[in-house]
């Protein structure tokens, strides 16, 4: 990640913003920021702990830092400005006397000499956060910076002398420039880090908290209502729960110690660091206000602090009925006087919807429709509440999780949803395709931000009138599709074991590829199982069910063909769905499922799951081909068709193998090659 975030994103952002004000003629506010969940997120990984939280963040800030001093020891060699030659503004000088650099070969130049103190006051900060020396350490005494703001106040300091001897306003598209854009996107921290958790763990780490404290002696006993009304109570009195001498679970434990590591961190790097505290599994507004408690205990939370200073909780709705229930929770949430004068303080309230999850729980049309129609319910609620909307998307690589064109997806979200706040995820294999280079990392950022703009700007396309039929159709195919996909996932009781035999899941939760486990229980049922290893193991056995079974059924079954072409051809949020829905068609092979499909031999029903898997492939991509009135799949897109088709030489032979390896490990072979194969 660091990889990325050092060598990609710290150099690119910063000309992004300079191109852009070339274009625009003036400084635009710093909007594009980055984030990371690597050493925060510990929902189902024991291993992220308060350590893991403090090394994640202090190498964030070794990278930054160090980014930062070479770039000023680069503007050293650059601005040789004598006095002797041009004025020097006053505030320049002082900055410069102030440095401690009497070198006799730099008298004369007050910006090397004010560069020479900035860059002893960067080391000294690098070593004071990260704990170690920098690697090119400073030959004069520095005091640390306390914050970025300061380290950018000399940076515009130097700016301001250089442009016009300090009269009028300086350019941000020079290297000083970009020095200071930098300094605006990434301060200290690099990267902001969210912090997740799951709703239970909360509800167990509370119940223990308000046993030993004498608030309530079984916490998980109430019901939500109870549950509210006494989180209510808590909340309006500012003491802590968790007496430090008693003896904790080791969950328990865990837990606090991250919170006071986060508290710790924003006090060290600033409040940017970590924002946001995102809650897997949200289900009830008990869920969010736990966590509010929670962040209490190190002052991260309080009823009487300002808002914009508070950490952010943040709901993840994961599931369908999550989905459905979201704006009713967000609604009452918005309602409790202990809440609605810090969000208004902030001025916005992030909700984090998943794709991955709703998608293995009522499949891709499904999923896709319910998270559609879930953003848009949320938009008279935050306008209720008169606060902006920022919707974080948990889109991952694959179509089963989201994935697709970025732009596309962006451009398809519900009217008034986006208004120039949006926050998605970029996972896996994606990362390294679209941020790999310099070039291709600018091209992908832009093209966001681009999708941003007109996803905030551009009316709606189509009337009240036109929308309310394409949502009745949507309707319509998602029932259909949802009774489909239900049926051979969760209705038909060997589908699990045919899953488990047919794809390599099994061999995929022995490697160490992941950053948990694959399930979140010992269970064998689809419903315990990550979304994850889910749709991998698919998209390993060439079937890639996760991203279309079910839509055929869908499409056969709806009578108005003509109104799915409109859809197709006057809707963005259609035309989407149905282009990463064709794009998965196409990377499919029921040919090579088939072999895989006979490694599930001793399942009982095998054949006639898999026909019906198989028929239900037809059907999609029949009914796609109909829809948009293509000869074949990818016919409107033969860059893509390219593509793919020449990965195909390749990719064949890696199944058929892979096929042989799981056979020979599954037969008692105890070669590590054939299992890591």
């Amino acid at each position: 990640a660091l990889t990325y975030l050092q060598g990609v994103f710290l150099p690119v952002l910063p000309r992004l913003y300079a191109r852009w004000e070339k274009q625009l003629g003036r400084r635009v506010a710093s909007f594009l920021r980055v984030g990371s969940w690597i050493g925060g997120d510990r929902d189902g990984n024991p291993f992220v702990t308060a350590d893991a939280l403090h090394m994640a963040c202090s190498r964030n800030a070794a990278a930054v830092l160090g980014h930062y001093a070479e770039a000023v020891h680069a503007l050293g060699a650059e601005l040789s400005v004598s006095s002797m030659l041009a004025p020097v503004p006053p505030a320049v000088e002082a900055l410069a006397g102030a440095s401690g650099d009497e070198a006799p070969s730099r008298r004369d130049e007050p910006y090397r000499r004010a560069l020479s103190g900035i860059y002893a006051r960067l080391c000294s900060t690098y070593a004071a956060i990260v704990g170690k020396a920098p690697p090119r350490p400073s030959g004069l005494a520095g005091e640390p910076y306390a914050a970025p703001a300061d380290f950018r106040r000399d940076l515009i300091v130097l700016a301001e002398g250089l442009a016009t001897n300090g009269e009028g306003e300086w350019s941000g598209t020079g290297a000083l420039g970009r020095l200071i854009r930098a300094v605006d996107v990434f301060g200290f921290h690099l990267a902001t880090l969210d912090m997740r958790q799951n709703s239970a763990v909360h509800e167990r780490v509370l119940a223990e908290l308000f046993k030993a404290s004498g608030v309530e002696a079984d916490y998980l006993a109430l019901d939500e209502e109870a549950r509210v009304a006494l989180l209510r109570r808590e909340l309006c009195v500012n003491r802590p729960l968790a007496a430090p001498w008693h003896q904790w679970s080791a969950e328990t434990a865990g837990e606090l110690a991250i919170v006071h590591a986060a508290a710790a961190i924003r006090a060290r790097l600033g409040k940017q660091a970590i924002l946001q505290w995102i809650i897997s599994k949200a289900e009830s507004l008990s869920d969010l206000l736990e966590v509010h408690l929670l962040a209490r205990e190190a002052g991260l939370w309080s009823s009487e602090s300002e808002g914009a200073d508070s950490l952010m909780v943040v709901p993840l709705f994961e599931t369908i009925a999550d989905l459905e229930g979201a704006p009713a929770i967000m609604a009452r949430y918005f309602a409790l006087p202990e809440i609605a004068p810090h969000v208004a303080a902030r001025g916005h309230q992030e909700v984090m919807i998943g794709y991955s999850d709703s998608n293995k729980d009522g499949g891709y049309l499904t999923s896709t429709w319910g998270l559609y129609q879930a953003s848009a319910a949320l938009t008279p609620v935050f306008e209720d509440a008169e606060t902006a909307m920022q919707l974080f998307h948990g889109r991952g690589g694959a179509v089963g999780r989201g994935g697709g064109s970025a732009f596309a997806a962006i451009r398809a979200q519900p009217a008034n949803t986006v208004q120039g706040r949006i926050r998605i995820t970029e996972q896996g294999e994606v990362i390294a395709a679209k941020y790999g280079t310099a070039d291709s990392a600018a091209t992908n950022l832009e093209a966001m931000v681009s999708a941003s703009l007109l996803a905030s700007l551009e009316p709606q396309a189509k009337g009240d009138a036109v929308q309310a039929r394409f949502a009745a159709a949507m309707d319509a195919l998602s029932d259909t599709a949802f009774r489909t996909y239900r049926t051979l996932v969760y209705d038909n009781a060997n589908f699990r074991h045919f899953f488990r035999a047919m794809t390599p899941i099994a061999e995929i939760a022995e490697l160490k590829i992941g950053s948990r486990p694959s399930s979140r229980t010992q269970s064998s049922a689809i419903e315990d199982l990550r979304a994850i290893p889910w749709v991998f193991s698919w998209a390993q056995a060439r079937t890639m069910l996760p991203g279309w079974y079910g839509t055929g059924e869908a499409f056969a079954s709806f009578g108005d063909k003509a109104l799915l072409a409109d859809m197709a051809e006057g809707w963005p949020f259609f035309a989407a769905l149905l282009g990463n829905m064709e794009m998965v068609l196409a990377k499919s092979d029921m040919g090579i499922a088939a072999r895989y499909a006979e490694l599930a031999g001793d399942v009982d029903g095998h054949e006639a799951i898999f026909t019906t898997i198989r028929d239900g492939w037809n059907r999609a991509h029949d009914g796609l081909l109909a829809i948009t009135g293509q000869s074949r799949l990818l016919e409107k897109n033969p860059a893509l068709e390219t593509s793919i088709r020449l990965r195909l030489p390749y990719i064949e032979p890696l199944n058929l193998l892979q096929i042989e390896l799981m056979k020979r490990h599954r037969a008692g072979e105890t070669d590590p090659r054939i299992a890591e194969g």
